[in-house]
């Protein structure tokens, strides 16, 4: 095989550091946007740039948004009592896939992981806190995945919430241990929202 050039190269380098993709999927992707149709390319390109551009953090929940409000904080039908805490904003996705939850959200960017270096105080944990102290909040459902490092998470929040008047629960575990919320399917977090459990 003839060598790449140094655009092909330099591309190639840049699709291996993506997750998931190792050196020869990335070589596979390369070629194939050689070979697409120069609209098509250039549109992913496109979609890339607007995406780093446009998309924020929704100042009240951290879930994705192009506006400082994400639509779900902004939408008037949900109910505020409820609030559902999640790791990353696809966990908001999959649940959202579920049509189960009408409450609010709240991301929190992560999990305490301090193997990976990650504490408390890099997580959105003290605008969480400040939600539900501004009242209005009756139950916080801990949708952290059912590993160790979320679990050690929704622990170390329900402990913060203790003294606070509200209900702290966890999603039912229909989710087994170990597993990512998600990859999970739509049965599945339907059957763990509804059946969750006081933590």
């Amino acid at each position: 095989m003839s060598e790449a050039t140094q655009s092909v190269s330099e591309l190639i380098d840049q699709l291996a550091k993506l997750p998931g993709i190792g050196k020869k999927s990335a070589e596979r992707l390369a070629y194939h946007l050689l070979h697409v149709h120069k609209s098509e390319a250039l549109a992913l390109a496109d979609a890339i740039r607007d995406v780093r551009e446009n998309v924020r953090y929704c100042k009240t929940c951290f879930n994705l948004s192009e506006k400082d409000t994400c639509e779900l904080c902004g939408d008037p039908r949900r109910e505020d009592r409820l609030l559902c805490v999640v790791e990353q904003p696809r966990d908001v996705m999959a649940l959202e896939q579920t049509g189960m939850f009408r409450g609010r959200y709240h991301v929190l960017l992560g999990r305490i992981a301090p193997l990976d270096g990650v504490g408390p105080d890099q997580l959105t944990i003290d605008a969480l806190v400040g939600r539900v102290r501004a009242g209005g909040i009756e139950e916080v459902i801990m949708a952290t995945n059912p590993n160790v490092e979320g679990d050690g998470t929704a622990l170390y929040i329900s402990n913060l919430l203790a003294d606070l008047p509200v209900r702290v629960t966890r999603l039912a575990r229909g989710i087994t241990t170990g597993s990512v919320l998600e990859f999970a399917n739509k049965e599945m977090l339907s059957d763990a929202l509804s059946g969750r459990q006081a933590f």
